[in-house]
């Protein structure tokens, strides 16, 4: 291979253009190959295919939470952070490479674009606003930029109870999406609901009820943006603005697009608009997510990934340094370096960060994430209490992790405290996938497992119980496809009206009455199927 020049070459587009299938394709061509992702669930969905492909004993799935790796995986299914670039592969793919520019994630994804590449190929895919940028700091990139295989249209506002069958409905905060989904299920019969929050077992079970048309509407936060391939033929939004972790902020051109392109997928056309409150998208926006066009990107974030391990303060210098080039900026201080500049200032996490073993110790107890994000110093001493028990015995204390995690194995609460115990579940799960941070490591990743598994499917019935009523949806769904369709319906000798296999009410003479346990927008739904299905049963009496 003497004078082979390995190829670079960036797939570019709005959603729906094939490109992570391309990708894949791609990457499967190769005798190895890693593939990152942005979220856990896409390199797991991913994993599933390439193991379909290749056999599990050929593939391996690395994300902080999880670690799949048989002694003779070829290839990887990750996430950006989790990339082994360590590894020489034949083919490296890094998707939503437009997250360069994210103030929070965008370093990483910047280093990937700079510094992973392929022995042979390697492939960027995103949005076409990074092309400028991306030509500029990696010129020897082939660009190809790919049309969306469906339209896209604007078609305006619309009340809930007036949304079509397969509607995505888009809010930006817990609290938004529960009143939505509420609303939802008293007009419409229920819904599935996606949060960033959620699990990947939990948001699959929510997806499968939606794609098995249990229920014909998703409430869902911005998280649908990535990674969500249904059968959303509309998008409709009830907000245009979101918290961002740091301040609330309106969306982006970009960002409403990425949502918006949801409707729509292979060769059907898609839809979007606004529901509830939200008010109307401004004539120039909706031509720009329509054209798909929108202002390139200028600036990427970076973070110097040459670190100085010699010292804590050489550490904390080398991750504050500026950009090298014209064209990257420094993002928001990510939580690993708010972590270890909150440590630095404590006389005995810098008496035991004493060289360059320890240092390095130090910085990765750092970047444990924060998955609660409790604006308190819950995370931050518990970085420390990680780092402490590495330097004075090597390893984490094993009944302290056992206790831990057996401890978070439960399903008793609400929705939002098992969405919390999740969140504790994935840290423990991340701590148990260091390998060299405990003696029993197997066990433990097993046992995170297990709790997870236990709470996501707690949560989905959870879920199920308050946001989907099925004879609700099933008879709003018969009643809404046609006028003139036949419904199944019977009166049985106790006068109990049964329509599409639901009791609905009670014939009393020439009289019924409604189940006596629903009220307001469900009793009009069940006097309306009754109404249906009693017109040649009343004429016989």
């Amino acid at each position: 291979m003497s004078g082979f020049t390995p190829r670079v070459k960036a797939v570019l587009g709005p959603t729906n253009t094939g490109k992570t299938h391309l990708a894949m394709e791609r990457l499967l061509g190769h005798h190895s190959g890693i593939i990152g992702f942005p979220l856990r669930l896409l390199a797991r969905e991913n994993y599933e295919r390439m193991v379909a492909a290749k056999g599990e004993r050929n593939v391996a799935l690395i994300t902080g939470e999880e670690k799949i790796l048989p002694p003779g995986a070829r290839y990887f299914a990750c996430t950006v952070e989790a990339m082994p670039l360590d590894r020489q592969t034949e083919f490296v793919a890094v998707d939503e490479i437009q997250l360069c520019a994210d103030p929070d994630r965008g370093h990483v994804f910047t280093d990937r674009l700079l510094h992973a590449r392929g022995m042979v190929e390697t492939m960027f895919l995103g949005a076409e606003t990074i092309k400028k940028i991306l030509k500029r700091l990696v010129p020897a990139a082939e660009i190809e930029t790919r049309p969306r295989l469906s339209s896209l249209a604007y078609v305006g506002p619309a009340k809930l109870s007036r949304l079509p069958p397969r509607s995505a409905i888009v809010a930006f905060s817990a609290a938004e999406v529960y009143a939505i989904a509420e609303m939802i299920r008293s007009r419409r019969g229920g819904c599935a609901v996606v949060m960033g929050r959620l699990s990947p077992r939990t948001r699959n079970a929510q997806v499968a009820l939606y794609q098995d048309k249990e229920v014909d509407f998703l409430v869902a936060t911005d998280a649908i943006g990535m990674g969500l391939n249904m059968d959303v033929d509309h998008v409709a939004f009830a907000g245009l603005s979101k918290f961002d972790g740091h301040r609330p902020r309106p969306l982006t051109a970009p960002e409403i697009a990425q949502i918006a392109g949801r409707a729509g997928r292979g060769m059907r056309d898609g839809t979007f608009g606004e529901t509830a409150s939200c008010r109307a998208l401004d004539e120039e926006l909706v031509n720009a997510v329509e054209s798909h066009a929108f202002e390139p990107l200028e600036q990427l974030c970076w973070r110097n990934e040459k670190l100085d391990f010699t010292s804590l303060d050489g550490l904390i210098d080398s991750l504050t340094s500026g950009p090298p080039m014209l064209g990257l900026v420094k993002g928001n201080d990510a939580t690993d370096l708010v972590t270890l500049a909150a440590l630095s200032i404590d006389p005995e996490i810098r008496r035991q960060a004493d060289g360059r073993a320890a240092v390095r110790a130090l910085w990765e107890a750092c970047q444990i994430p924060d998955f609660r994000k409790l604006a308190t110093d819950t995370h931050t001493k518990l970085c420390a209490k990680i780092f402490l028990h590495l330097r004075s015995e090597g390893v984490l204390p094993t009944d302290w992790v056992a206790s831990q995690i057996a401890g978070l194995g439960r399903t008793d609460g609400d929705i939002d405290t098992l969405m919390a115990r999740l969140a504790d579940v994935r840290i423990w799960a991340y701590i148990a996938a260091r390998a060299d941070w405990t003696r029993r490591p197997d066990e433990f990743q097993a046992s995170a497992r297990q709790a997870e598994d236990l709470i996501s499917d707690a949560l989905h019935e959870k879920l199920m119980a308050r946001f989907v009523d099925r004879r609700a949806a099933h008879l709003t769904r018969k009643l809404d496809a046609s006028e003139d369709e036949e419904l199944l319906s019977a009166v049985n000798a106790r006068g109990v009206v049964l329509v599409e296999g639901h009791e609905v009410g009670r014939i009393v003479g020439l009289n019924f009455h409604a189940d006596p346990a629903v009220s307001g927008a469900e009793k009009k739904l069940m006097l309306r199927a009754a109404r249906r299905a009693l017109r040649v049963e009343m004429p016989r009496r």
